[in-house]
């Protein structure tokens, strides 16, 4: 796993195989940096259920200004700092839950990227706490990542854009 493009271009990033973690392809991490390519730079972003942190990372290596990643789980949150450490770059890690996360967040950002484990019921409470908490900019997107096979409930946002790419959907929203 190498980061695409950016100031980070073809860093390589440590991917333990860990049963709770399912990386995003590189297919799909490209084709979603590439349709947010003129969009991330300054921008503020939330790697929500942030596995290997790849996600962020290759945000930071694009030109976001700011990226938290956030994880409940201890070794992903491990693997999200060796893993900036192998790029040298330095960002906020928080072992939380992604409800806890977002009920007690006063920031808000212009980029959401969330990929929960699939079939975790997460989307139907993350998504409308989002909203509610207001925690996307105005001219903000949530990005969802899921199973092609998941309909996934939008609440009160509006759909951007749908893709699929075999059996993963990346889902874009905003308010």
């Amino acid at each position: 796993m190498r980061i695409d493009s950016g100031k980070f271009k073809g860093r390589k990033l440590i991917e333990k195989k860990y049963e709770h973690i399912r990386p995003t392809t590189d297919k799909v991490r490209q084709a979603l940096f590439v349709k947010l390519q003129f969009f991330l730079e300054g921008k503020k972003v939330l790697d929500l259920c942030c596995g290997t942190g790849a996600m962020g990372i290759e945000a930071l290596s694009r030109g976001a200004e700011e990226v938290i990643f956030v994880d409940k789980d201890f070794r992903s949150v491990e693997l999200t700092k060796l893993n900036l450490s192998c790029v040298g770059a330095v960002s906020k890690v928080y072992k939380r839950d992604a409800c806890s996360y977002i009920e007690n967040c006063n920031d808000v950002f212009d980029l959401i990227i969330f990929d929960p484990p699939y079939k975790s019921g997460l989307y139907d409470k993350v998504i409308p706490l989002i909203f509610e908490k207001n925690i996307l900019s105005e001219d903000g997107i949530l990005v969802c990542e899921h199973s092609s096979n998941d309909k996934i409930d939008i609440k009160n946002f509006k759909l951007l854009d749908e893709k699929k790419y075999g059996d993963i959907t990346l889902t874009y929203l905003t308010k």
